[in-house]
């Protein structure tokens, strides 16, 4: 079972819950105590950060295809599988959120193995409000500077793909600083023709320099291509 403790200020939604934009970052919750879940929740949402909560690994797994994206907060000790068994889960399934483990004094040496399994962070009980904070706040901030590469990236090749596949060839080699004339000379043209596609190549891709050109291909990831 799970709940949403979404962001106020706006609308509720025919399901009783508070609509988020789509682009809303989620805090998920896993653990067994409701008190503990309820409590995490509502310490989120006093600070703007929306959250929902779920009694059980196996709960989130079930609506893993619907998760909103987000960092997820994890007891590393829960009735079923456990706080590790979730996160191998999770890699298995190729869902890479960032993983704050929550542990028990006792529970250090488990939240080891979970952060070399790949755990962003673990938090030891009692934790502070502050401690808490400052972790799941360090997750979104990844998430969030992930999804801006992503969206960078996706403009950066939208931009290239203009470009026709002999431009594409004189972009590719400029990028690994080859001069117009063996360019021209790799491709059987003539310099002159090497200009003509450098010059239609800047006009497309709107750049007024090469050293445009050349961090506009890096950001599409074009030299690696």
């Amino acid at each position: 079972m799970n709940a949403q403790f979404p962001l106020p200020g706006h609308s509720a939604g025919a399901r009783g819950y508070i609509a988020l934009p789509s682009d809303a970052l989620v805090v998920h919750i896993i653990d067994d105590d409701e008190a503990v879940r309820r409590s995490l929740a509502l310490l989120l949402n006093s600070f703007g950060l929306a959250a929902e909560t779920y009694d059980s690994a196996e709960s989130l797994l079930a609506q893993l295809d619907s998760l909103a994206a987000g960092c997820l907060v994890v007891d590393v000790r829960m009735p079923g599988m456990d706080g590790l068994e979730l996160q191998l889960a999770l890699q298995e399934r190729g869902c890479n959120y960032p993983v704050l483990v929550v542990t028990g004094h006792g529970d250090v040496g488990l939240a080891v193995k979970a952060m070399k399994a790949g755990a962003l962070d673990f938090i030891e009980k009692p934790y502070s409000d502050a401690e808490l904070l400052a972790s799941v706040r360090s997750a979104l901030a990844r998430v969030a500077d992930t999804r801006h590469s992503g969206m960078v990236v996706e403009a950066a090749r939208a931009r290239i793909a203009v470009l026709t596949p002999r431009e594409r060839d004189v972009l590719m080699r400029l990028v690994e600083g080859r001069p117009n004339k063996v360019i021209a000379h790799e491709l059987g043209i003539s310099p002159r023709t090497v200009e003509i596609h450098r010059a239609n190549m800047m006009e497309k891709l709107a750049c007024r320099s090469l050293a445009e050109a050349v961090r506009l291909a890096i950001a599409a990831e074009f030299h690696q291509a």
